[in-house]
């Protein structure tokens, strides 16, 4: 018969109160910062992990006196108040020439659509109200006209994000039906979103048609039944098939539903309101060419290309949008008055031409690489003889990214201030930087820590000066 290890009571025994821990310099200094509740809950938490640490005989064997243990439960107490701090939303500064890094936010708002989330919607304000009238308005009036003049479309409608604006729309469109659609344009984007997934929770039936890399009008017309609703349209935001392909046009695609009386329903996924091809950026759905093109519906994204707030935002004609307005799913998926704010601002700059000063996603895009060597080169310059020798700054040709699942065969040249240390690993100098106030967040390619100043505001590079200059301390 086994015999069963007795419970250390002397040793529980020592273990501080929460109340005792609560008592100490330590947790008086926390209580300012965090509040009692909080300081209290992680009191708990600390004294927890040590009676466990105690029961399970790992805790420590060379000094199990209450004082040891009550400065062991101080020590802890700081260790997770840091991580929670560090888990907090914070500023960073991106040096990695994503300009829409999924991971860091996307887009970065502009000064207006800052300003608009400060001034006007962080208190009352006329969300749901006509100043006029004295009476209820539309939610985000000004944000949907401007969407419908700028989209060429008869109206607009925002929601919370574009999986929310698809859901809406299939769900309104096509409950109960079924939507046809092409198998080269299944696609699954980040945070495990997939088409199919969105289309079954929607209610509709998928109808798969053509092959991964070609799909004829013929297909589109042959799966037609007295069950379909839409024909959906997919831009594959994240990737390409190229190669031995076929795809109809959106025009093509739009004669086969209307003729059928069907509409067609585009996801255009990144939102772009112009042409960038003249930024070497290529394959983006223009969506007023979307909507001249005979799409009744179009959806995409508030804070890709468009460079505003997570929004999903959805064109086309009046009727079906107000369907889906008066749908009680809408309510659930309506965007709030923060991102109305924030995203009227960034239309207006549209509206006024002047989107590729004031939209800095439009500026960082617009950069050419001779523009961005001359800040490299002025910043290393800057640098070079205030860092100890062992911190190796130059400067090398390289190329940045759109990122979020935008353009992805589109790379634009760039310059890239190189990092090296004697004794420091590329990895450990990512580490600092990242450690650094507010976090710099750079990339590694073969073995050289590379800062991509595209996406670094002029505001920032103080900032991220003293970052670097920290790395020779």
């Amino acid at each position: 018969m086994s015999q069963k290890h007795p419970i250390p009571a002397v040793e529980l025994r020592q273990l501080p109160s929460i109340d005792a821990l609560l008592q100490t310099e330590t947790a008086k200094s926390l209580r300012l910062a965090i509040g009692t509740a909080q300081l209290t809950a992680l009191a708990r938490r600390v004294t927890d992990e040590l009676r466990q640490e105690i029961l399970a005989g790992s805790g420590s064997k060379t000094d199990d006196s209450r004082s040891a243990l009550l400065n062991e439960a101080e020590r802890r107490l700081v260790t997770v108040h840091q991580a929670e701090a560090v888990s907090r939303l914070r500023r960073v500064i991106n040096a990695t020439g994503v300009i829409l890094h999924t991971n860091l936010g996307r887009a970065p708002l502009s000064a207006s659509a800052r300003q608009a989330l400060t001034d006007t919607a962080s208190g009352y304000c006329t969300l749901e109200y006509d100043t006029d009238t004295g009476t209820r308005g539309r939610r985000g009036a000004r944000a949907e006209d401007l969407l419908a003049n700028l989209t060429g479309a008869e109206a607009a409608l925002i929601v919370n994000n574009c999986a929310a604006s698809a859901l809406l729309v299939l769900t309104v469109l096509a409950q109960g039906g079924q939507t046809i659609v092409s198998r080269g344009e299944l696609v699954e984007i980040g945070g495990d979103f997939r088409v199919p997934d969105v289309m079954a929770q929607s209610g509709t039936r998928m109808i798969e048609v053509g092959t991964t890399n070609r799909t004829r009008l013929s297909d589109y017309r042959k799966a037609q039944t007295e069950q379909t609703r839409l024909i959906m349209r997919v831009h594959t935001s994240n990737y390409r098939i190229v190669g031995f392909t076929e795809t109809p046009s959106l025009r093509e695609l739009a004669g086969v539903a209307h003729d059928a009386g069907l509409n067609l329903y585009e996801d255009a996924g990144s939102g772009a309101l112009f042409d960038f091809t003249e930024y070497a950026i290529a394959g983006e759905p223009v969506i007023r060419d979307s909507i001249e093109a005979g799409a009744d519906v179009v959806s995409f994204s508030g804070d890709k290309l468009l460079g505003g707030p997570q929004a999903g935002l959805v064109v086309g004609r009046a009727h079906l949008l107000e369907q889906m307005r008066s749908h009680p799913l809408y309510r659930a998926l309506r965007a709030d008055k923060l991102r109305i704010a924030a995203l009227e601002a960034t239309l207006d700059s549209y509206a006024r031409g002047v989107s590729a000063a004031e939209i800095p996603v439009h500026g960082f895009i617009a950069a050419s690489a001779a523009q961005i060597r001359a800040r490299a080169e002025a910043f290393v310059d800057r640098l070079r003889m205030r860092v100890d020798p062992i911190l190796r700054l130059e400067t090398l040709e390289g190329e940045s990214a759109i990122g979020g699942g935008s353009a992805p065969t589109s790379r634009l040249a760039t310059v890239v201030v190189s990092l090296t240390h004697e004794s420091l690993s590329s990895n450990q100098i990512e580490a600092a930087l990242r450690d650094s106030k507010p976090p710099v967040i750079a990339r590694i390619v073969e073995d050289r820590v590379l800062l991509d100043l595209r996406t670094v505001a002029s505001g920032e590079e103080s900032e991220l000066e003293q970052a670097v200059l920290s790395l020779s301390a």
